[in-house]
This record gives structure tokens, sequence and C-alpha cells, in this order.
């Protein structure tokens, strides 16, 4: 059986009054629901050691996350795509440049080549005409797609979002849903997803082929 790319081993949320334990297996999109307060929204952070849990250990591709040097730290970051709470672009930067951030600063690719995979990304998340404009004079959807499509841009095995549906029409957090999970194969998702929030549209949960809520400090596996 293949190895699950992010563990949760009895990971303890702010507060401590909650432990956390759960898997994320390639080829499939995870959710975890809880209110603004329940600490959920704390998971992607200590997906990729950004934060540590009091308790608790994380491991992202058998490895565990917080015990990496950090140069390894690094390396390993750059094969999850993470969308954060709200976007994460940079305010003095163009949509299209913030979309570059990754490949022009982590990657050995030619400015030309870095031109050819924007239009790509661009393409893929609907927002080519919206490449020049900043992130002030953008819609939130154009925002969220631009940071997803930050996220994906070096095409990675597991993607992380945060908050990700919050504002967005149904029709486009299907589009982002479908298009962070990279298509379809035998085997089911072509990447894993994993999700916090407080929210999901209830016409994306038959994506979704696992579903968690935490309630009164119990994560609840949902139907």
């Amino acid at each position: 059986m293949t190895a699950a790319l992010l563990v949760f081993d009895n990971v303890t949320l702010p507060g401590g009054t909650s432990r956390i334990s759960l898997e994320v297996p390639p080829h499939q999109a995870v959710l975890v629901l809880g209110s603004e307060d329940s600490g959920v929204d704390t998971l992607p952070s200590y997906a990729l050691a950004l934060a540590k849990p009091s308790a608790g250990s994380v491991y992202l591709f058998s490895e565990e996350i917080a015990r990496l040097p950090y140069r390894s730290l690094l390396a390993f970051r750059r094969r999850v795509g993470y969308l954060p709470a709200g976007d994460g672009l940079l305010q003095n930067l163009t949509l299209r440049d913030n979309v570059a951030l990754p490949l022009r600063y982590g990657s050995d690719l030619t400015e030309r080549e870095i031109r050819g995979r924007l239009g790509v990304m661009l393409a893929l998340l609907r927002i080519g005409d919206a490449g020049d404009i900043r992130p002030a004079d953008a819609t939130e959807e154009q925002r969220r797609r631009a940071a997803l499509a930050r996220a994906l841009a070096f095409d990675p095995q597991l993607v992380i979002l945060a908050d990700a549906f919050d504002g967005l029409t149904v029709r486009a957090a299907g589009e982002l849903l479908d298009v962070a999970r990279g298509g379809e194969t035998s085997e089911g998702a072509r990447r894993a997803v994993f999700m916090t929030g407080q929210y999901v549209p209830a016409r994306l949960e038959t994506r979704i082929e696992t579903r968690y809520r935490l309630v009164r400090g119990e994560l609840r596996t949902e139907d």
C-alpha cells in the first residue's frame, strides 16, 4: 500500500483541547472543517513546519517535517503547493509576476521557459486577461485563481488549500478544486489535496473523498 503523503499524528491544536490524527493518501482530496476558533486553520502551517504543534508529529512524504534541517525543509516545501488563507499575493506585483515568483527564484528555467509556463498556468486558471493587473485591482476570485496558479507552479504531488472557497461562487469553487486535483486517473486525482476551512459548497462534497468536521474537540468523519 502506498504511504500517505501527509500524516498528522496526535497533533495538538491551539488551546490544547483537541488532538488530531488523520492521513492524506495519494490521489485523494481530504477536507477538515471547523469553526473559526476551532484551530483547524493551523493544520496547513503545521504541515509545512511554518508553525509547530505543542504535541504530536507531522509527517510529510514520510519525513517528520519539524525535524528537518533548514535546507532540506526548503526542498520539501517546493514539493507541495500551498494556497494560504486569503491569497498571500504581493501587492506591488502584477498577478502574472506573483505567479512567476517561484519559477524565477526556485528553478533553473530560462525567462523564455518561464513565460511559456506562465502562459499555460494563466490560461488554465482562466486569468490570462487579468495577468497585468495588481491584486488591489483584481476581484477576489481573480486573486484566488492567481494564488492557486502560483501554488501549482512546480506541478506538485500534494496541494494544501486554506479557506480556499470563501467568497467564491459554487462554480468558481468547483473549477479551483478540479484544477487543484490535476485531472483524474485510474487511481483517483492526479494530485492529492488537503483542505481546511469553515465552509465548502455542498455540490463539491462528492468530489472530496474524505471529509472531517471538528466538533467540540472531536474529529468526526462526514458521510
